[in-house]
């Protein structure tokens, strides 16, 4: 097949240079602390506000609390379509890491679970012309439909083998992603997940960051570096305005990871005392050594119920007398 396009187009200026050693030195105080990892509960909910921020972006108008309720199963009044997004949003989130950020079929993959029972055209390129509108003005129309398989293998080859940073490189190919519009729809969630993947296969715990959430909250920005990157031809607007979000979503996470360091304390204090034994409550507080039930109620044991550590012995009947504890 004949060469469509070189490498992506890119400028590093002095601003992404400094926000990836900005982003670089938080990454590596929370890959020390690494409470998000050991966190079932924070990485649950944090993977819910991702799929609600993203989907929210293309206009689903289904809140954060019913988003939470379709994932867990329960009945929600809404437009079967949104839900549907929910539900094929969850699937391929929790598929994640299973993806290899570089092959074309995972990609493929991907895009059937997000869009299945939504478009016909799930799991494959698009067949046709298409183009960005705001309104009725046309912003941005992306390559021919033939074009499409060969400048996505050569972004996805460029991607696994270009030298550089993997925050910036993570940014440039959001960009390229969302220039060739490969689908015939969902290429903004695709975009901003596969981004997701490669920043996860650099530091895990970015598959839990929910930097959706703040994209949602500066949506007209995003845009807007969309455009002006389209306009320049050059993936630095779009770039400068990622790292800025994934600054922001990392300070969020540190301030959050200092508000529950001392809960976090407690819990391992807790999972110690029980070791492998099954304990009733006023058992865990002798091993403990504490005095006043709500402490131990509010500080240990429901953190640890909350984040799955531990387990009720009578789940039917949390506040039976006869309720024991164990770990998981």
């Amino acid at each position: 097949m004949k060469k469509v396009r070189n490498i992506p187009l890119y400028t590093i200026t002095d601003k992404i240079v400094n926000l990836t050693a900005e982003i670089s030195e938080l990454v590596g105080v929370i890959t020390v602390k690494n409470n998000i990892n050991a966190n079932p509960k924070l990485r649950r909910d944090n993977r819910i506000r991702t799929i609600h921020a993203t989907l929210a972006i293309e206009n689903n108008s289904l809140s954060l609390e019913q988003v939470t309720d379709v994932i867990d199963g329960k009945r929600v009044l809404g437009k079967p379509y949104e839900i549907q997004e929910v539900k094929n949003a969850y699937k391929a989130y929790e598929r994640l890491l299973q993806y290899n950020p570089y092959s074309v079929q995972d990609l493929l993959d991907a895009h059937r679970l997000l869009m299945t029972g939504l478009i016909q055209e799930t799991g494959v390129f698009r067949q046709g012309g298409v183009g960005v509108f705001a309104g009725e003005r046309l912003v941005h129309m992306a390559p021919p439909a033939k074009q499409v398989p060969q400048l996505i293998t050569e972004l996805l080859q460029w991607t696994e083998k270009a030298r550089l940073h993997p925050l910036i490189k993570s940014c440039v190919f959001h960009y390229e992603f969302e220039f060739i519009h490969p689908f015939a729809d969902g290429n903004g969630r695709m975009g901003r997940m596969w981004q997701t993947l490669l920043l996860a296969k650099w530091k895990p715990f970015f598959a839990w960051l929910p930097v959706e959430t703040l994209i949602r909250e500066r949506q007209d920005e995003y845009y807007r570096a969309l455009a002006l990157s389209d306009k320049n031809a050059d993936a630095q607007p779009l770039a400068e305005f990622l790292l800025q979000v994934i600054l922001a979503a990392l300070k969020e996470l540190a301030e959050t990871e200092q508000v529950s360091e001392q809960a976090t304390v407690q819990v391992r204090r807790l999972l110690e005392a029980l070791g492998t034994d099954t304990l009733s409550g006023r058992e865990l507080m002798k091993r403990l050594d504490l005095k006043h039930r709500p402490t131990f109620r509010n500080n240990y044991l429901v953190p640890a119920l909350e984040q799955k550590l531990i387990t009720m012995t009578v789940p039917d009947k949390p506040n039976s007398s006869k309720q024991k504890y164990r770990r998981v």
